[in-house]
């Protein structure tokens, strides 16, 4: 009993040496088409995407530095398109390019499964005219993950040593690939499978092949993103699609033997000549994201000197409210300050109260009280010219007396002047 019991954690123990070394062995390059179209930088791209046309637009798109496949040799970049087989649950989602007008070349396959938990398992294979056979990429899904647990946030991952470096694998689950955008997206009631529309000679309006970069500076650029790729996900020794063969590789599988006969005859092996491009790629890598980094600090400081003006216009505004508030002497229209740990409230009982401002203003009168206009300059006007109109009555009088008299005088003068008839 105790022997099978070495013998059955012996077996356990070697079953997990090969999984950790299928993990760890990652070669830098196949010698093979596939090594310039790195699966680990397309299976994180897929991750970030919202829809396959959105995956396939960034896909081949220059800035990207992802596509660096040319299989046809005419010195110019292959546009890769995208292809969904949905069968059920199941999506087969096939990366394929034209070779010339009669043959395609699938690249790579996506299997995407749900199982009755809803829990997603994502894989991406190489095909093997240009990765060799099985070569498979997927997600570090964590032991527990078949339960559809979640890790613990706390927990970091195992350190291993991939290519001379220590990585930090970053495990996930079945659940949480589930909620990946593009995940969602292929499974909604309203999803149509992608099919894309272009084809030899006919690509869409913003697709402008450039030149294909030596492998070295290909390398050299993508393996500053090694700790993430290795430390997200890892390569595997099966596959979990259970109808692959049946589905996919019998029945969907696309070849061309162009590719097949310039990979036999050394063709592809030219992009492996310029060794010294490795440091210029690193260079590239290195310059691209410290511009990014610079231009995102210079947002972040612009977004914190607003925030500071902002503020200072909301200390400005409280001080001119607080000056506000302060009672001043003879200026009973101010809001008294009830003290300093008390908040400024506006009282409603204070509706008589008059408005800043409006000193000089004169007052509303009563309804019991007539409206007077400034009393000591208005009054003396009327006494002035009640004087003058009374005078002219008191002249008229006399001049009367003074005209009555000279009559009377000159009455008496005549009498006196005439004889006496007899």
């Amino acid at each position: 009993m105790k022997r099978f019991k070495f013998l059955a954690s012996f077996v356990l123990m070697f079953l997990m040496g090969l999984t950790v070394a299928a993990q760890d062995n990652v070669p830098e390059k196949l010698n093979l088409p596939g090594d310039n179209l790195n699966l680990f930088a397309v299976m994180k791209l897929f991750q970030e995407s919202e829809t396959l046309e959105g995956f396939e637009r960034n896909l081949n798109a220059e800035d990207s530095k992802i596509n660096n496949l040319d299989l046809n040799g005419d010195d110019k970049v292959d546009y890769i398109k995208v292809i969904d087989y949905p069968n059920g649950n199941d999506h087969t989602i096939v990366l394929q390019v034209a070779v010339n007008e009669r043959e395609n070349q699938d690249v790579a396959v996506f299997t995407v499964n749900k199982d009755a938990n809803n829990n997603v398992v994502v894989q991406l294979i190489g095909d093997e005219a240009l990765y060799g056979k099985d070569y498979i990429i997927e997600p570090n899904y964590a032991d527990n993950s078949q339960a559809g647990e979640t890790p613990n946030p706390g927990y970091n991952g195992d350190t291993r040593n991939v290519q001379g470096n220590n990585v930090v694998v970053r495990p996930t689950t079945y659940v949480e690939v589930s909620a990946w955008p593009l995940i969602r997206f292929l499974f909604l009631p309203t999803y149509i499978a992608w099919h894309s529309p272009w084809y030899w000679g006919y690509y869409p309006s913003y697709w402008n092949p450039w030149r294909p970069f030596y492998w070295d500076y290909y390398y050299g650029y993508h393996s500053h993103w090694n700790n993430y790729y290795y430390g997200h996900y890892r390569p595997w020794h099966h596959y979990r699609y259970a109808h692959w063969n049946d589905y996919y590789y019998n029945k969907h599988r696309v070849y061309s033997n162009t590719v097949y006969q310039r990979r036999e005859n050394g063709s592809y092996r030219n992009t492996y000549s310029r060794p010294d491009t490795r440091q210029q790629g690193s260079s590239d890598y290195l310059k691209r994201y410290s511009d990014n980094r610079n231009r995102s600090n210079a947002r972040n400081n612009d977004r914190v000197k607003r925030q500071d003006s902002k503020q200072d216009v909301n200390r400005s505004t409280e001080r001119r409210n607080d000056n506000r508030n302060v009672v001043r002497p003879g200026n009973d229209r101010s809001v008294k300050r009830q003290g300093i740990n008390e908040p400024a409230t506006r009282q409603r009982e204070n509706n008589n109260a008059t408005r800043p401002g409006m000193n000089n203003r004169t007052e509303r009168p009563s309804n019991n009280a007539p409206a007077v206009r400034s009393e000591n300059k208005q009054s003396a006007p009327r006494q002035e010219n009640a004087r003058r109109s009374s005078q002219p009555q008191k002249s008229e009088r006399k001049a009367e007396k003074r005209t009555e008299r000279k009559s009377e005088k000159k009455t008496e003068r005549k009498s006196e002047s005439k004889p006496n008839r007899r």
